[in-house]
């Protein structure tokens, strides 16, 4: 399994516009970050976890060919935007598309995407089979285990995923002890950090640290950074040895 970070910014991304601080002015590569989502690929399938609003630039970079499935957290702009650039995969393959979630987003996406649910479709809207899911069940994609887990985005509930040993969790602010059960024993682990000060809807650097620590993962990778955080190569050298700092185009083998 292959874990291919797309996007790693929140959801401004890096840089942030009409911003001239030192994050948004660096030179480094890796401190440019487009709105957060991840692919996963196993045995060669490709699942999208969220379609922001640089869907296209991504799918682009990383030279994606095909989709199997796209599965979304929740339903903020900053997550869903992009999901009308499918109509790419649905033209080279004549096939809808898998989209796994939950109850909220699927109501989001009938606002924001009225043409793609309409009776009467215009010709080449992307075309989509929804699956609703929720927290409480698994569910199996080609055979393959996806394990729903609910952390709190201030007072919404957003979905994280564990496929095997790893699990993606973004936009979480707080986590019930149940649901951390279900991250227990990840080998790797994907978390939001916003920045360092506290936030009202993100782990802050310190609580992303502090949910690692306990679950004390083999690798964890931080995501979903602000410019707030500070340049990349500064604040790598403060973490733990376990613990690395996301960046655009990062591949890692899990």
């Amino acid at each position: 399994m292959k874990l291919t970070f797309l996007g790693t910014g929140t959801s401004q991304g890096i840089p942030v516009i009409a911003c001239d601080c030192i994050v948004c002015s660096s030179a480094n590569p890796k401190d440019d970050r487009l709105r957060s989502s991840v692919m996963i690929t196993i045995d060669k399938q490709n699942y999208i976890v969220d379609t922001g609003p640089d869907f296209r630039q991504q799918m682009l970079r990383e030279k994606v060919q095909d989709v199997r499935a796209i599965l979304f957290t929740h339903e903020h702009k900053d997550h869903v935007a992009g999901m009308d650039d499918i109509r790419a995969f649905n033209f080279k393959f004549q096939k809808d598309i898998d989209v796994y979630c939950d109850l909220n987003v699927q109501k989001a996406l009938l606002r924001e995407y009225p043409y793609v649910f309409a009776d009467l479709k215009y010709p080449g809207v992307p075309e989509v089979i929804v699956h609703q899911i929720c927290k409480e069940e698994v569910f199996t994609i080609n055979g393959n285990l996806f394990n729903p887990i609910e952390v709190m985005h201030y007072k919404l509930s957003v979905l994280g995923f564990r496929v095997e040993d790893l699990t993606y969790i973004t936009d979480a602010k707080t986590i019930s002890e149940e649901e951390i059960e279900k991250i227990k024993g990840s080998k790797v682990l994907v978390v939001n950090a916003l920045r360092r000060t506290e936030h009202i809807s993100h782990f802050n650097l310190e609580q992303a640290l502090e949910l690692i620590a306990r679950i004390n993962p083999e690798r964890a990778y931080l995501t979903h950074l602000s410019h707030l955080m500070g340049l990349h190569d500064e604040v790598s050298l403060e973490l733990p040895d376990n613990v690395f700092i996301a960046y655009d185009g990062l591949k890692i083998e899990c």
